[in-house]
């Protein structure tokens, strides 16, 4: 009888993914518009619900992207954690801390599908709650 859980961590699927994730938050720390769009999948059904915005569709994300100053992005990660479900899919989770939100922690999860261009966010999720 085939068992239905898909691998979890395959190595190479992690591998590729860990990859991406630095690529996307090396972006977002130079505020690079091209390399954040190319990371989202490029569909109607992609969304991203930030601080202060829902952004349904890789439209409105890139419009977000291109009107969002450079101002404020660095931070620090911690807690990230990277997990692969088969080849296919993966979660990938952090929080972070600012410099400009002092007090308060931030938390983001994405979702990466792999595509024959390769891996993309199909969802993602950000918020900032007070530290601990």
């Amino acid at each position: 009888m085939a068992s239905d859980t898909p691998e979890i961590d395959n190595p190479e699927a992690l591998a590729e993914v860990t990859e991406a994730f630095a690529r996307y938050e090396a972006a977002l720390m130079a505020n690079d518009v091209a390399a954040l769009t190319a990371l989202f999948h490029d569909d109607p059904r992609t969304l991203r619900y930030g601080i202060a915005e829902n952004l349904y569709g890789s439209a409105e994300i890139a419009g977000f992207r291109q009107a969002r100053g450079p101002a404020g992005l660095a931070r620090s990660l911690s807690r990230t954690l990277i997990t692969t479900y088969g080849r296919e899919f993966a979660v990938a989770s952090t929080l972070f801390t600012r410099d400009t939100l002092p007090g308060k922690i931030g938390r983001q999860m994405q979702s990466w599908v792999r595509f024959p261009s390769g891996w993309r966010i199909v969802a993602a999720h950000v918020s900032v709650i007070d530290a601990p």
